[in-house]
């Protein structure tokens, strides 16, 4: 990795920047354009690369990252790319199979960090680590219930990395995070600009977090945008967080998430906007044992 790309170091030795490009995409987005705004965000500076199969856009994400190889913007060292394991296919014999089917509609030889998508079942992924087709491996959605499944499994080889999840001034996270934490896990960070209201899965009546007029006021104080002064708050926090955008401008825009800091003051007052809301509650999962999978802590 480029020094100039910021980074923290993962409980496994691998570092992970701490900027990435979400690239969930509804339906309604052509999937060329998945390809464009990717290579859009490699030109802007990100290397860091959020996908998973359940995006269904894979292919188009690696033909991005095999462009920008190509032109000579990137060498494959310099990506950092996530996966993630889908809910059917947990099973033992099924998580190699499904990481291998996933590169190779990337066309990559590995990911560097694998995560199990929900925690609809606790399998680990420990197999694909030793085979050197994920550098690193670690979860999403997990809460501390979960995770301390995980951790006090007898022979556990690798411990997750990280815990990815929902993460926002509205759902600040704070105890899982503290947790995660004292246990060497890196908290990353999706949904941190709220959301862009996917009807299938967010009430249209939930408040627009970058609407919010303590967080305006702030941006207008900085001379920044709402959504920089949302992005800085997670990273002086010392969460690695996701930045999803398909124009051109605000893609570019969030590399200048760097270019400033937010001072304690303000740090407290964007603590206090906290209201433990959730934009993403995964009701597809509705009456699985381990549902609701946010419980706070």
């Amino acid at each position: 990795m480029d020094s100039k790309h910021r980074c923290v170091e993962l409980n496994d030795g691998h570092v992970i920047p701490v900027l990435g490009f979400g690239t969930y995409a509804s339906e309604t987005v052509p999937k060329r354009m998945i390809t464009d705004c990717t290579k859009l965000a490699i030109d802007a500076g990100f290397r860091h690369i959020d996908a998973a199969y359940l995006y269904q856009n894979e292919e188009e994400v690696g033909l991005a990252i095999q462009s920008k190889i190509a032109d000579g913007t990137v060498k494959r060292e310099d990506i950092f790319l996530t996966s993630k394991l889908w809910s059917t296919c947990h099973r033992q014999e099924l998580v190699q199979p499904s990481l291998e089917r996933s590169l190779k509609k990337l066309n990559l030889d590995y990911v560097d960090l694998y995560l199990i998508h929900f925690p609809v079942s606790l399998r680990v992924m420990e197999e694909c680590k030793d085979a050197g087709l994920a550098k690193s491996i670690g979860v999403s959605n997990f809460n501390r219930r979960q995770l301390e499944i995980i951790l006090n499994k007898p022979g556990l080889k690798y411990k997750p990395v990280c815990n990815q999840v929902e993460c926002h001034p509205y759902l600040n996270q704070s105890k899982l995070l503290s947790f995660c934490k004292s246990k060497d896990i890196v908290l990353v960070a999706y949904g941190a600009l709220g959301t862009q209201r996917y009807k299938h899965c967010v009430d249209k009546n939930t408040p627009v977090l970058l609407d919010d007029p303590v967080l305006c006021d702030m941006a207008k104080k900085h001379k920044k945008t709402p959504a920089l002064i949302a992005l800085r708050y997670q990273l002086q926090r010392g969460i690695v967080v996701l930045a999803k955008s398909f124009t051109e401008h605000r893609i570019k825009e969030n590399m200048q998430v760097f270019e400033f800091q937010l001072p304690t003051e303000d740090m407290k007052v964007l603590d206090g906007l906290n209201r433990n809301l959730r934009y993403f509650a995964g009701f597809m999962f509705e009456g699985h044992p381990n549902y609701p999978f946010y419980d706070e802590y």
